[in-house]
């Protein structure tokens, strides 16, 4: 794939320091870094190596990426790795997509209070599809699902979700057969939607009650209880968007989904077009006009505060794994998935290890793009004549690879 002509790492190398020189106080330590990581990401400032072909003789070189997950450039191994270690997960049933959204109002606490009320979305979200497919009036099964964070729209704009991809049934609470959902109908959305709002303004008032959130700025009558109690009696009465979108075609339907979601961030490089008298140009998605796709114009200073929004708390983890898919008992339960499904189950390899060590032999495996053909004559290798040292040193909190 060739290599966009723009990047986001280009808006920051030429506003990024007058952004910080404006707006440095209201920016957090996370912010801070995330720029700085995307600014050097694939430059001299973090060393590499230079290679040759063996064939042609034509050189190049190869700068080290900065690993930060909210780099548009750094994402296509961990992609990759994700969907190989997810290819064995996959059951003979069809799967859903289901996403669970927040009014703005919820939205303005949660971007004051990101780590608090991302945990809250993803526990509610999760107690609520067990719940509800636990009830035998709907399913009576243990479901199993892993939910993915996103917090923009097409427009850069704060908009935290979850999406959450589903197999159509589970084992049935009793465990001895498997329960399958409805063709083409997972869940009802109403009852899900009503249970989503009442257990999340619920968790909501127990972690202010905690001193857990704070509030600022148009937020700040919030700290009182009076205030803070009336404005989330005011959402209950807000429509709670949960949407279930049809079945996946297929196995390869869902990884092709899941590939493009779960590591995605705010914007991609290919969706910029071009960066002119201060303003950024970028195709984006008009969902209330069928996806039709437009042409959004914003000044540098905006799109990079539009940017920083999606920064994510330290460590926080943006992909969660639920019921039969949880991280404890995976392995064990899926095999009864696939007992109860009629599915040959699959024996673990004792003696497959990786044995590459070269993130470019890793990569080749897994995707089947090489990175060491020559992209001049297309016949020779390139290979690493050289190692370039990195001509400065960033501290250790410019890197977030968690």
């Amino acid at each position: 794939m060739d290599r966009p002509k723009l990047e986001v790492a280009d808006v920051f190398r030429r506003y990024g320091e007058a952004y910080r020189e404006q707006h440095g106080a209201s920016m957090s330590t996370g912010q801070r870094r995330v720029m700085a990581a995307i600014e050097v990401c694939r430059t001299a400032a973090l060393g590499g190596h230079m290679e040759r072909c063996d064939k042609c003789g034509h050189e190049r070189n190869a700068f080290n990426s900065c690993r930060d997950r909210h780099c548009p450039k750094c994402q296509s191994l961990a992609r990759a790795q994700w969907l190989d270690d997810r290819k064995a997960e996959l059951l003979e049933v069809p799967y859903f997509h289901v996403v669970f959204t927040v009014p703005e109002e919820i939205a303005a606490i949660a971007l004051q209070n990101k780590e608090a009320v991302y945990s809250i979305l993803f526990r509610t979200t999760a107690e609520t599809l067990k719940t509800i497919a636990a009830d035998p009036k709907h399913l009576g099964a243990e479901i199993g699902f892993f939910a993915v964070l996103h917090s923009w729209g097409q427009n850069l704009q704060f908009h935290p979700h979850l999406h959450c991809v589903v197999p159509g049934g589970g084992p049935s609470l009793s465990g001895d057969r498997w329960v399958f959902c409805r063709p083409k109908f997972f869940l009802p959305v109403r009852v899900l939607s009503s249970l989503f709002c009442r257990l999340f303004l619920e968790s909501l008032e127990r972690a202010f009650d905690a001193g857990k959130l704070q509030f600022f700025g148009a937020l700040e009558p919030l700290q009182k209880r009076s205030a803070f109690t009336r404005h989330l009696a005011k959402l209950k009465e807000r429509d709670w968007v949960v949407y279930a979108k049809a079945p996946f075609a297929g196995s390869e339907q869902v990884l092709d989904y899941v590939g493009r979601y779960t590591h995605r961030v705010a914007i991609s490089n290919n969706r910029l077009l071009d960066i002119e008298n201060d303003q950024v140009r970028f195709k984006a998605k008009d969902y209330r006009r069928g996806g039709q796709v437009k042409t959004m114009s914003l000044s540098a200073g905006e799109f990079i505060r539009r940017f920083l929004l999606h920064v994510l708390p330290n460590g926080f983890q943006r992909i969660r794994y639920y019921g039969f898919l949880g991280n404890r008992h995976r392995e064990e339960k899926l095999a009864v998935c696939r007992h109860l499904l009629g599915m040959p189950q699959i024996e673990k390899d004792q003696t497959e290890m990786l044995t590459e060590t070269d993130y470019r032999d890793r990569y080749e495996d897994l995707t089947g793009c090489s990175l060491r053909q020559c992209p001049q004559c297309r016949q020779g290798n390139m290979v690493v004549v050289q190692i370039l040292p990195r001509w400065s040193a960033p501290s250790p909190a410019a890197v977030d690879s968690s």
